[in-house]
């Protein structure tokens, strides 16, 4: 399986600290926020990467390179502007290929182990959804009991920014900037999105308040 981990966006709810330094780069415990993703990539056996740049693209590429450091191959899908989601996601299909892959926001930080993730089946989407955080209280979907995904209902849960994506879900779309969300809760309501409630160590690390949080746990915890 191969993993893309969205890296494109101009990282503005996290500035000032992202004026000269795009958010992937930002240091948690010692090492690039993004290094914690391909750590735990690498660790599960996902080493085909896909990651998509725009903003300081080049300050990225440089970091990272082809990723062999890191235990990795990295294929860069470069954006001239960010394409939100959906249209990033579009861009790399190339890279991608036509077999269902990881996508691993890249402003999350989550212990969740990509090796234990269920195979898709005929599903489009699967979504990893967490309980709902202070700053984002009313959540986004509803996860029934049978682990189906919907976009109404109670109670919510917020999407953790990791899933399980088909091609096809984005395949169809014209090429340049949309959002995802509506073709998931397309998917959704033709019943083709499996989910799961994760329980485990999750932050949306989308401010720098919250990136100095992640820090001072990380180095407590020794973990990565």
């Amino acid at each position: 399986m191969r993993a893309m981990i969205l890296a494109a966006g101009l990282g503005k709810r996290m500035r000032p600290l992202t004026d000269r330094c795009p958010k992937p780069l930002l240091p948690v415990a010692g090492r690039p926020l993004i290094v914690h993703h391909l750590a735990r990539l690498r660790a599960a056996g996902i080493t085909e990467v896909v990651i998509n740049v725009s903003y300081r693209a080049e300050q990225i590429i440089a970091a990272l390179g082809d990723g062999a450091e890191h235990g990795v191959r990295i294929a860069w899908s470069r954006e001239e502007s960010p394409l939100e989601t959906g249209g990033g996601i579009r861009r790399a299909l190339p890279l991608l290929g036509e077999a269902p892959f990881l996508l691993v926001n890249g402003d999350v930080w989550c212990d969740l182990d990509p090796a234990a993730l269920p195979a898709l089946g005929d599903d489009l989407a699967w979504l990893a959804l967490v309980d709902n955080p202070e700053h984002h209280a009313s959540g986004d979907f509803h996860l029934d009991a049978a682990g189906r995904v919907h976009a109404e209902g109670e109670p919510r849960l917020t999407f953790a920014g990791i899933s399980l994506l088909d091609p096809a879900l984005v395949a169809d779309e014209p090429e340049g900037a949309f959002a995802l969300a509506p073709l998931l809760r397309r998917a959704m309501a033709d019943g083709r999105v499996g989910g799961h409630h994760y329980r485990g160590d999750w932050v949306d690390v989308g401010t720098p308040e919250r990136l100095a949080e992640l820090d001072r746990r990380l180095r407590d915890r020794h973990i990565s």
